[in-house]
Protein backbone atom coordinates (compact mmCIF):
# COMPACT_ATOMS: atom_id res chain seq x y z
CA UNK A 1 0.00 0.00 0.00
CA UNK A 2 1.49 3.51 -1.03
CA UNK A 3 1.84 6.21 1.44
CA UNK A 4 -0.41 9.08 1.32
CA UNK A 5 1.38 12.13 -0.44
CA UNK A 6 1.14 15.27 1.21
CA UNK A 7 -1.26 18.21 0.64
CA UNK A 8 0.19 21.01 -1.77
CA UNK A 9 -0.82 24.44 -2.12
CA UNK A 10 -1.48 26.89 -4.97
CA UNK A 11 0.16 30.05 -5.30
CA UNK A 12 -1.02 32.31 -8.08
CA UNK A 13 1.62 33.70 -10.02
CA UNK A 14 2.81 37.67 -9.13
CA UNK A 15 3.75 39.78 -12.25
CA UNK A 16 6.60 42.48 -10.95
CA UNK A 17 6.94 45.69 -12.40
CA UNK A 18 10.48 45.99 -14.22
CA UNK A 19 12.45 48.99 -15.93
CA UNK A 20 11.89 48.45 -19.07
CA UNK A 21 9.98 51.77 -20.45
CA UNK A 22 7.55 49.89 -22.66
CA UNK A 23 6.05 49.13 -19.24
CA UNK A 24 5.27 45.26 -20.82
CA UNK A 25 5.89 43.90 -17.57
CA UNK A 26 3.32 45.78 -15.41
CA UNK A 27 1.22 44.64 -11.87
CA UNK A 28 -1.56 42.60 -13.63
CA UNK A 29 -3.36 41.74 -10.04
CA UNK A 30 -5.33 44.97 -10.47
CA UNK A 31 -6.19 44.89 -14.54
CA UNK A 32 -8.86 47.59 -14.19
CA UNK A 33 -6.31 49.86 -13.34
CA UNK A 34 -5.63 52.74 -16.33
CA UNK A 35 -2.18 53.29 -17.24
CA UNK A 36 -0.49 56.23 -16.05
CA UNK A 37 -0.86 59.08 -18.91
CA UNK A 38 2.92 60.82 -19.60
CA UNK A 39 2.97 64.46 -18.33
CA UNK A 40 2.21 67.37 -21.13
CA UNK A 41 5.64 68.76 -22.13
CA UNK A 42 6.00 72.75 -21.06
CA UNK A 43 5.61 75.01 -23.83
CA UNK A 44 8.35 77.09 -24.47
CA UNK A 45 7.86 81.03 -23.11
CA UNK A 46 7.20 83.27 -26.70
CA UNK A 47 8.41 86.97 -27.19
CA UNK A 48 4.40 87.76 -26.44
CA UNK A 49 4.69 86.34 -22.79
CA UNK A 50 7.83 87.88 -22.22
CA UNK A 51 6.36 91.44 -22.38
CA UNK A 52 5.57 93.23 -19.19
CA UNK A 53 1.67 93.57 -18.95
CA UNK A 54 -0.49 95.91 -19.73
CA UNK A 55 -1.25 99.17 -17.21
CA UNK A 56 -4.62 99.45 -16.68
CA UNK A 57 -5.96 102.87 -18.51
CA UNK A 58 -6.59 106.03 -15.69
CA UNK A 59 -8.41 108.74 -15.48
CA UNK A 60 -7.51 111.90 -14.44
CA UNK A 61 -8.40 111.06 -10.73
CA UNK A 62 -5.74 107.63 -11.21
CA UNK A 63 -8.09 105.45 -11.24
CA UNK A 64 -8.57 102.37 -13.73
CA UNK A 65 -10.44 103.07 -16.88
CA UNK A 66 -11.81 99.87 -18.92
CA UNK A 67 -12.62 102.09 -21.60
CA UNK A 68 -10.25 101.54 -24.98
CA UNK A 69 -7.32 104.54 -25.09
CA UNK A 70 -8.94 106.62 -28.22
CA UNK A 71 -7.54 106.42 -31.60
CA UNK A 72 -5.20 110.04 -32.51
CA UNK A 73 -7.15 111.89 -34.82
CA UNK A 74 -5.78 113.10 -38.22
CA UNK A 75 -3.69 115.95 -38.39
CA UNK A 76 -2.48 118.48 -41.49
CA UNK A 77 0.85 119.44 -41.42
CA UNK A 78 1.60 122.96 -42.36
CA UNK A 79 3.78 123.71 -44.91
CA UNK A 80 7.38 124.10 -44.05
CA UNK A 81 8.75 128.18 -43.97
CA UNK A 82 9.69 129.24 -47.35
CA UNK A 83 13.40 129.25 -47.65
CA UNK A 84 15.66 132.59 -47.82
CA UNK A 85 18.32 133.33 -50.27
CA UNK A 86 20.99 135.63 -50.43
CA UNK A 87 21.21 138.17 -52.66
CA UNK A 88 23.30 138.27 -55.55
CA UNK A 89 24.62 140.70 -57.91
CA UNK A 90 25.99 140.93 -61.54
CA UNK A 91 29.47 142.10 -62.22
CA UNK A 92 27.90 145.85 -63.44
CA UNK A 93 25.01 145.91 -61.05
CA UNK A 94 22.12 146.18 -63.36
CA UNK A 95 21.38 142.61 -62.50
CA UNK A 96 20.53 141.96 -58.79
CA UNK A 97 18.19 138.10 -57.56
CA UNK A 98 16.82 138.99 -54.21
CA UNK A 99 15.04 136.97 -51.93
CA UNK A 100 11.19 137.35 -53.68
CA UNK A 101 12.08 139.79 -56.52
CA UNK A 102 14.34 139.79 -59.63
CA UNK A 103 16.01 143.80 -60.37
CA UNK A 104 16.92 144.24 -63.86
CA UNK A 105 18.10 147.73 -64.81
CA UNK A 106 16.10 149.27 -62.02
CA UNK A 107 12.74 146.66 -63.24
CA UNK A 108 10.93 144.39 -60.29
CA UNK A 109 9.59 141.02 -60.84
CA UNK A 110 8.48 138.87 -58.94
CA UNK A 111 9.87 134.95 -58.79
CA UNK A 112 6.11 134.17 -58.49
CA UNK A 113 5.37 136.09 -61.62
CA UNK A 114 7.90 134.16 -63.56
CA UNK A 115 7.91 130.74 -65.56
CA UNK A 116 11.40 130.73 -66.08
CA UNK A 117 14.74 132.80 -67.49
CA UNK A 118 17.16 131.87 -70.13
CA UNK A 119 20.22 133.63 -71.56
CA UNK A 120 22.09 133.23 -74.62
CA UNK A 121 25.15 134.77 -75.90
CA UNK A 122 24.57 136.26 -79.30
CA UNK A 123 27.07 137.50 -82.20
CA UNK A 124 26.47 141.12 -83.79
CA UNK A 125 26.16 140.02 -87.41
CA UNK A 126 25.64 143.18 -88.70
CA UNK A 127 29.30 144.65 -86.88
CA UNK A 128 30.78 141.76 -88.65
CA UNK A 129 30.40 142.23 -91.74
CA UNK A 130 31.00 145.99 -91.75
CA UNK A 131 34.54 144.91 -89.71
CA UNK A 132 35.53 142.61 -92.40
CA UNK A 133 34.37 144.60 -95.11
CA UNK A 134 35.97 147.43 -94.38
CA UNK A 135 39.52 145.03 -93.08
CA UNK A 136 39.56 144.35 -96.44
CA UNK A 137 39.20 147.03 -98.54
CA UNK A 138 41.31 148.94 -96.92
CA UNK A 139 43.71 146.39 -96.90
CA UNK A 140 43.52 145.93 -100.84
CA UNK A 141 43.94 149.42 -100.98
CA UNK A 142 46.72 149.69 -99.52
CA UNK A 143 48.51 146.88 -101.46
CA UNK A 144 47.31 148.25 -104.81
CA UNK A 145 48.87 151.42 -103.49
CA UNK A 146 45.56 153.49 -103.90
CA UNK A 147 46.12 154.95 -100.20
CA UNK A 148 48.97 155.99 -98.37
CA UNK A 149 50.16 154.21 -95.19
CA UNK A 150 48.22 156.78 -92.56
CA UNK A 151 44.29 156.19 -94.23
CA UNK A 152 44.89 152.88 -94.74
CA UNK A 153 46.20 152.03 -91.27
CA UNK A 154 43.24 154.54 -90.03
CA UNK A 155 41.01 152.41 -91.99
CA UNK A 156 41.72 149.04 -90.78
CA UNK A 157 41.77 149.93 -87.52
CA UNK A 158 38.23 150.44 -87.84
CA UNK A 159 37.28 147.09 -89.47
CA UNK A 160 39.13 145.27 -86.57
CA UNK A 161 37.27 147.11 -83.89
CA UNK A 162 33.94 146.58 -85.79
CA UNK A 163 35.13 142.55 -86.12
CA UNK A 164 36.36 142.76 -82.46
CA UNK A 165 32.69 144.09 -81.25
CA UNK A 166 30.83 142.12 -83.01
CA UNK A 167 32.31 138.81 -82.39
CA UNK A 168 32.13 139.74 -78.45
CA UNK A 169 28.68 140.51 -79.00
CA UNK A 170 26.65 140.43 -76.10
CA UNK A 171 23.97 138.30 -73.49
CA UNK A 172 20.65 138.36 -73.79
CA UNK A 173 17.93 137.81 -71.11
CA UNK A 174 14.59 136.35 -71.91
CA UNK A 175 12.16 136.51 -68.96
CA UNK A 176 9.28 134.43 -69.46
CA UNK A 177 6.01 135.32 -68.01
CA UNK A 178 2.67 133.37 -67.90
CA UNK A 179 0.40 134.90 -70.59
CA UNK A 180 2.25 137.90 -71.22
CA UNK A 181 5.06 138.09 -73.85
CA UNK A 182 8.49 138.03 -72.67
CA UNK A 183 11.15 140.67 -72.55
CA UNK A 184 14.57 140.70 -73.22
CA UNK A 185 17.27 142.66 -71.56
CA UNK A 186 21.02 142.76 -73.07
CA UNK A 187 24.10 142.69 -70.75
CA UNK A 188 27.80 142.40 -71.85
CA UNK A 189 30.58 140.44 -70.27
CA UNK A 190 31.48 137.01 -70.08
CA UNK A 191 28.63 134.59 -70.96
CA UNK A 192 29.41 132.26 -68.06
CA UNK A 193 28.88 134.32 -65.09
CA UNK A 194 25.48 135.03 -66.96
CA UNK A 195 24.31 131.59 -67.26
CA UNK A 196 25.74 130.97 -63.56
CA UNK A 197 23.02 133.81 -62.50
CA UNK A 198 20.09 132.41 -64.57
CA UNK A 199 20.75 129.06 -63.77
CA UNK A 200 20.42 130.68 -59.91
CA UNK A 201 17.40 132.96 -60.94
CA UNK A 202 15.59 129.51 -61.76
CA UNK A 203 15.91 127.93 -58.75
CA UNK A 204 14.27 130.45 -57.04
CA UNK A 205 11.49 130.58 -59.29
CA UNK A 206 11.32 126.99 -58.89
CA UNK A 207 11.35 126.92 -55.02
CA UNK A 208 8.78 129.63 -54.66
CA UNK A 209 6.48 128.16 -57.17
CA UNK A 210 6.67 124.76 -54.73
CA UNK A 211 6.25 126.46 -52.02
CA UNK A 212 2.82 128.33 -53.52
CA UNK A 213 1.78 125.36 -53.83
CA UNK A 214 2.28 123.36 -50.93
CA UNK A 215 0.60 126.33 -49.40
CA UNK A 216 -2.25 125.96 -51.42
CA UNK A 217 -2.84 122.01 -50.72
CA UNK A 218 -2.38 122.44 -47.29
CA UNK A 219 -5.45 125.32 -46.76
CA UNK A 220 -6.97 123.78 -49.47
CA UNK A 221 -7.48 120.06 -47.51
CA UNK A 222 -7.91 122.04 -44.30
CA UNK A 223 -10.86 123.68 -45.52
CA UNK A 224 -12.22 119.98 -47.05
CA UNK A 225 -11.38 118.46 -43.53
CA UNK A 226 -13.57 120.98 -41.42
CA UNK A 227 -16.49 120.45 -44.07
CA UNK A 228 -16.65 117.21 -43.57
CA UNK A 229 -19.09 116.15 -40.55
CA UNK A 230 -17.42 114.00 -37.96
CA UNK A 231 -18.53 111.05 -36.96
CA UNK A 232 -20.25 111.29 -33.82
CA UNK A 233 -21.93 114.48 -35.64
CA UNK A 234 -23.75 111.91 -37.95
CA UNK A 235 -24.62 109.38 -35.55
Amino acid sequence: MKAPLPPVRLVPPQWVRTTTASGAFSDMTNPAQPAPTPPAPTPEPTAADTRPPALPATGPAGSASSEPAAEPLFRLLPPPPPEQFAPERSEDGRLTLGNEELELDGELFGWRELEGVDVRPVRWLLAVLLGAFALSVFLLGYLQFWLRSVPAALGMGVGVALLAWGLRGTNRWRLHRPGREARHFAFSGPARSWQHLAQEANRRIRQRHQEAAATAAYYLQLADYQATPSSAETE
